[in-house]
This record gives structure tokens, sequence and C-alpha cells, in this order.
């Protein structure tokens, strides 16, 4: 298979036509579930398709295991190559690898503006014209709404979209009555779309919470395969 195949049939796409298109400039999108779901395997392939697509992304990780985060590039990647056999297949990985860049913060650590200087300076003053930042182990239990509104604000400023996780505290009550997550009420109006990972005994389902405005949880026709963590 070449990698325009790959790509047009790429789970992401029935993914980005469940949620209007998918996420657009400026837009911040969450994929939210309890720790080990499955968020940083969704994070990822979301950031392999644009990958694919030969566009540029910034990986951001707020936890101490960055190895972790490139094995996720390295098995996912692999596992595509082996179900699709795809053609020159270390020329796309290479080409996948040049195009990304992995960024480790400690969220206790630095501020946000410390944050968004780094990502500035990457972008503008190194001339990584990144399409996307995906952001994984964020706690938004942590967090305030002008460190979100900023993230937006950049977002928005640089022409990009933003990908987070955030993981739900399964002590709390983890979604109000219309399916949203609590951890996100406090930022409801600077999410654009969120996405819940629920395990089922055979699968683990994605359902859209919202969606570019609605709030209204529904189910796709797509899920994780519970022992690949791929989008199916």
């Amino acid at each position: 298979m070449v990698k325009e195949e790959l790509i047009q049939r790429s789970p992401i796409r029935l993914l980005e036509q469940s949620i209007n298109g998918g996420l657009k400039t400026g837009e911040i999108g969450i994929i939210a579930s309890e720790s080990g779901v499955g968020k940083t395997s969704v994070l990822v392939q979301l950031a392999l398709d644009k990958l694919l697509q030969s566009k540029k992304v910034i990986h951001v990780s707020f936890t101490q295991h960055t190895h972790y985060v490139l094995s996720w590039y390295e098995n996912i990647f692999d596992e595509f190559i082996n179900k699709k056999n795809l053609e020159n297949a270390l020329d796309v990985k290479n080409e996948v690898v040049k195009n990304r860049v992995l960024m480790n913060f400690n969220q206790d650590v630095m501020s946000k503006d410390q944050i968004l200087k780094s990502l500035r300076a990457l972008i503008v003053e190194g001339g990584f014209n990144a399409d996307a930042i995906i952001i994984d182990g964020f706690d938004f239990y942590r967090a305030d709404y002008e460190r979100i509104a900023a993230v937006k604000g950049f977002a928005e400023g640089l022409g990009l979209s933003v990908w987070y996780s955030c993981t739900v505290k399964t002590e709390d009550q983890k979604c109000d009555k219309s399916g949203f997550p609590l951890a996100l009420k406090g930022y409801a109006d600077m999410i654009d779309v969120v996405l819940l990972l629920e395990p089922k005994q055979d699968y683990i389902e994605l359902t859209v919470c919202k969606d570019h405005g609605a709030n209204n949880a529904k189910a796709p026709a797509m899920r994780l395969d519970p022992r690949t963590l791929l989008l199916l």
C-alpha cells in the first residue's frame, strides 16, 4: 500500500467525520479516560496521521517516562506497516521522525509562560512550523482557567491545533448528566472537542462528549482494540 492510500483509509478519517471535520486551527481537543485505558495511544495515532501527511507535530509530555512515548510511536508505526504492507516504509519512517519533536516539561516547576516561550522559540525562531501540538500527562485538576486560555490563544495566534489527554479520577463522579468530564468543567468554553474512552468487556468504546459547542454524548462507529489500543 502506498502512503496516500494509508492516509485515506485511516480510521482518523471516520473520527474527523464524527466531529465535524476534525480539530481545526486554534482549537483544543481532549482525549479523556481513567488511567491506563489508551489516551496516549490515541494521541500518538492522531499525531502519526499528521506526520504521514508530511505535517510537523510537537509532542509535549508532562511525565518523566518519555521513552514510553517514543515506544508508542515505534510500535504503532510498525503495526501500521505490518498490517498494510506500506511501500518505502523506511523512507516514510525517516520522514515521520524528522517532522516530530518531543519536549518534556514539569508542570510543577515550569510556568505556562516558560512553556509557551519554549514552544514559540521552536516554532518561530527555530522554523519548525508545527501543524499540531500533542500534550500528554497534563493534570487538569491542578490547572487553572488562565493557563488553558493562554494555550488557546497561542494556538489561535500560530494557526495550529492542540490535543490533550486528561486522566479522570475514579473516585469522582466521572461525568455530568450530559456525559461531559467533570475534570474539564472549569474550562468548557475553551475546549472544542472532548472524546471519552471507556473500557467495555471486549473493546474500548470511544464517545464524543463535546463536538464544537454541542454537549451531546454519542458513540461513533469506532472502538479501540483492547490488545493493540489501535482505533478500529
